[in-house]
C-alpha cells in the first residue's frame, strides 16, 4: 500500500481563499473588516519570520494587520498594559502573543489577559475550559487544521478509533477534545505509554504530537490508518554537507506511507494550516463580535 499524501500547502491555499471570500462579504454587505494584531516581544530569529509570514498573509487575505514588535527587555507591566489596549480596540478582533516569551515574563499571565474572544491562539484558561466542556471556544490552530484535514479525507469521523501521542496543551490535550466532539474513541498516549505501538496500531486516525523526530515507525500503524504528523523536528543531514540539516517529523515517513491510507509530509502538512486557521479564527470572533453568521467549514 502507497498512503495517499494529505498536501497541507494546497489546503492551506484553499482555507486562505474561503477566509478571502467572506472577509470580502463582509466589507462589501457590513462595511466590517477583522483585524488581527501580532505582538512579538524580543528579537528571536524565527519568531520574527513568523511574523512577518504572518502579516502578509493577513493582508492578503483582506484582514488589517497590526503589529507590535517590542524590545526584549519590555516589562511586563507595559506588556500587559498594550495587550489592554488592543482588547479595547474595536478595529482588532484578533490578538497573539508571539510565543516563546523572554524568561522574565510570565506566559501564563500575559495569554490569560487577553480578552477570550479575542485569543485567537485558543490558549486562555476560559477557551481551554470552553472547549474541554463542549462549549463554543476559540480552538487553538493546529489542532484545529488537523480536525480540518481529516473531515475532508474521512467526512463523518464518527465511531473511527483515534490515537492522539502527545499531551501538550497547544495540541495534544485540545486535537483529543475536538476528535471526541467529532464522536471519535479517542485515546491520549504519550512516551511513557505502556505498550505504546499496540495502543497506535488499533487507531484508524493517529496524531502525533509528541516532539521525537520519526519516533513512530511504520510497523505502528495499522493498515489504511490515516497519519497526522504534526512534529516539525531539525536532525544532521550528512547527506547534504557538513553542518547541514533536514526537517523531519514524529513519525517515520517513508515506512508509515508504505502502510497508512493517508499521511501528512512534513514539512509541508500540517505547518501550512495553522496560520490559514489563524486568519480564519480572526474571521470567525469577528463574526461573533459583530453578531454575524460564522463562516461555515472554518470552525470546529
Amino acid at each position: 500500500m502507497s498512503a495517499q499524501v494529505i498536501d497541507g500547502k494546497a489546503f492551506a491555499a484553499d482555507v486562505r481563499g474561503r477566509v478571502a471570500e467572506h472577509v470580502a462579504r463582509l466589507k462589501a454587505d457590513h462595511d466590517l473588516t477583522p483585524g488581527l494584531a501580532v505582538v512579538l516581544v524580543g528579537e528571536d530569529p524565527a519568531s520574527q519570520v513568523y511574523v512577518r509570514s504572518k502579516g502578509k498573509m493577513t493582508v492578503e487575505v483582506g484582514m488589517n494587520s497590526f503589529e507590535h514588535k517590542l524590545d526584549a527587555g519590555t516589562s511586563e507591566k507595559d506588556l500587559l498594559e498594550l495587550i489592554g489596549q488592543l482588547n479595547a480596540d474595536p478595529s482588532v478582533h484578533g490578538i497573539l502573543v508571539q510565543l516563546p516569551l523572554p524568561r522574565h515574563l510570565n506566559e501564563d499571565l500575559v495569554i490569560n489577559s487577553i480578552d477570550p474572544a479575542k485569543d485567537v491562539d485558543g490558549f486562555h484558561i476560559s477557551n481551554v475550559g470552553l472547549l474541554a466542556t463542549g462549549q463554543k471556544s476559540m480552538v487553538p490552530c493546529t489542532p484545529l487544521g488537523c480536525l480540518m484535514m481529516l473531515r475532508n479525507q474521512h467526512g463523518s469521523l464518527s465511531g473511527m478509533d483515534a490515537v492522539v501521542i502527545g499531551r501538550s496543551n497547544i495540541v495534544g490535550k485540545p486535537m483529543a477534545q475536538l476528535l471526541l466532539r467529532d464522536s471519535c474513541t479517542v485515546t491520549i498516549a504519550h512516551s511513557r505509554t505502556k505498550d505504546l505501538a499496540e495502543v497506535v496500531r488499533r487507531a484508524d486516525i493517529v496524531v502525533a504530537a509528541v516532539g521525537r523526530p520519526e519516533m513512530v515507525p511504520g510497523d505502528w500503524i495499522k493498515p489504511g490508518a490515516t497519519v497526522i504528523d504534526v512534529g516539525i523536528n531539525r536532525v544532521d543531514a550528512p547527506e547534504k554537507g557538513e553542518g547541514k540539516t533536514r526537517l523531519v517529523g514524529d513519525c517515520l515517513y517513508e515506512s508509515c506511507a508504505e502502510v497508512a491510507g493517508a499521511i501528512t509530509p512534513v514539512p509541508g502538512g500540517v505547518g501550512p494550516m495553522t496560520i490559514a486557521c489563524l486568519l480564519a479564527n480572526t474571521l470567525t470572533a469577528c463574526c461573533r463580535e459583530n453578531g454575524l453568521a460564522e463562516p461555515e467549514g472554518l470552525t470546529a
